[in-house]
């Protein structure tokens, strides 16, 4: 199995970019202040400060790693519109309930209000990659099958 692409907005790539670099400096150093400032308050073996700060500094590191591999190995750019539904779509479905909801296909940080995220990765994201406006969907998630109708295809524009 192929991992899908890893597509990002040009405004999002922006962001993480801004967010990495806040992390590498700004971030590292805060950490390193606190770090300092737990050891002066004696043994580390028992500082739940220092174990605080040094838990808070891994989330952070991972967190790094994370946007330096999205930053690395993305694609940079505006969705394309050919009528079939892709990463950086934004779908139109139905569901068996007759309930119509909107969901944007891509990685979650590209995620933007006013619409729900079908992840590629994800049973429904996987599913409707390469569908068409009245194609009906099937998928299996981990709350059992599902069927929905997609009514409308467009690139997201944000």
């Amino acid at each position: 199995m192929s991992t899908p692409e890893t597509w990002l907005t040009p405004a999002v790539y922006q962001k993480l970019q801004e967010e990495y670099g806040t992390l590498t400096t700004v971030g590292r150093t805060h950490i390193a202040e606190r770090l300092a400032e737990a050891r002066a308050h004696g043994d580390i073996r028992e500082n739940a400060d220092y174990d605080a700060a040094k838990t808070e500094q891994g989330l952070m590191e991972a967190r790094i790693r994370k946007l330096r591999h999205l930053l690395d190995y993305s694609t940079i750019s505006e969705p394309a519109s050919d009528g079939t539904v892709q990463i950086g779509s934004i779908v139109t479905l139905k569901d068996e309930d007759g309930l119509e909801e909107d969901f944007l296909v891509a990685i979650p940080e590209n995620r933007v209000p006013g619409f729900l995220l079908a992840s590629p990765e994800g049973p429904l994201g996987t599913a409707l990659v390469g569908a068409e406006v009245g194609d009906d969907v099937a998928y299996q998630a981990p709350g059992g099958s599902f069927k929905v109708t997609v009514l409308a295809v467009r690139p997201y524009d944000g």
